[in-house]
């Protein structure tokens, strides 16, 4: 009987230990043979970085040929929790615009990032808020229903 108790115990404890394991994801651009640290500036072109690291993430809005962006993110989950990204990596690679020779190579981290609060503030209107009773009885004797044909709007009167 304490055998099969400190045995339960055991077990309970160890699936509880293991549900707040985190779960760990890797998304984006993964490093196989080449690392982007292994572009050299002034000597590989747009059809080197290809060959080297495949095809970019993501490339730049207005100079699309020009600037890549390779991006790597991990994130942890725990269990009953959201999400939360741990690591952060983009190289971005430019290129010169005739030649398509590398110009710069550049790496941002999640230390480099931004982080963006919104701000939960209301833009005041102008008049008054109408209760509930007020919205739904609002309009109850304002107006009057057509008595006959020859009231109701848009139509033209025959004789």
């Amino acid at each position: 009987m304490l055998r099969t108790k400190s045995l339960l115990a055991v077990i309970s404890l160890t699936v509880l230990t293991a549900a707040c394991a985190p779960r760990i994801t890797t998304q984006g651009f993964q490093v196989i043979d080449n690392k982007p640290d292994d572009i050299v500036v002034g000597t590989d072109t747009r059809e080197t970085v290809l060959s080297k690291l495949g095809s970019p993430s993501t490339s730049s809005t207005f100079e699309s040929e020009n600037v890549w962006y390779y991006v790597t993110q991990v994130t942890e989950r725990y269990t009953y929790s959201t999400p939360k990204v741990t690591q952060r990596n983009i190289t971005e690679i430019t290129f010169n615009e005739g030649t398509g020779v590398v110009a710069a190579v550049r790496n941002v981290d999640l230390d480099d990032g931004l982080q963006i609060a919104m701000i939960k503030r209301e833009t005041p209107t102008r008049g008054r808020s109408l209760t509930i009773l007020e919205q739904l009885l609002g309009n109850v004797g304002r107006g009057q229903l057509p008595r006959t044909d020859e009231d109701v709007p848009g139509q033209q009167r025959r004789d």
